[in-house]
């Protein structure tokens, strides 16, 4: 089974706060053509997660790692 990475981990590790970094990801996701693959994963009303690696996960550490 594939290493799950969740909001909460990717928070933590960039120190930011879970609200702003899930109204980051909203926006940066109904946006495709900025970012493909995170508006590809995102599933409404399922918790924020990735396969660690992935090009979703990398898409959403960009986006977030823009908040600092």
């Amino acid at each position: 089974m594939a290493d799950i990475i969740t909001l909460k981990t990717l928070c933590e590790e960039l120190k930011i706060d879970p609200r702003e970094a899930r109204e980051r990801l909203r926006a940066a996701a109904s946006d495709a053509k900025a970012s493909p693959e995170l508006a590809k994963a995102r599933k409404p009303r399922t918790p924020w997660q990735w396969v660690k690696g992935s090009a979703a996960e990398k898409e959403a550490r960009k986006t977030l790692s823009a908040m600092k």
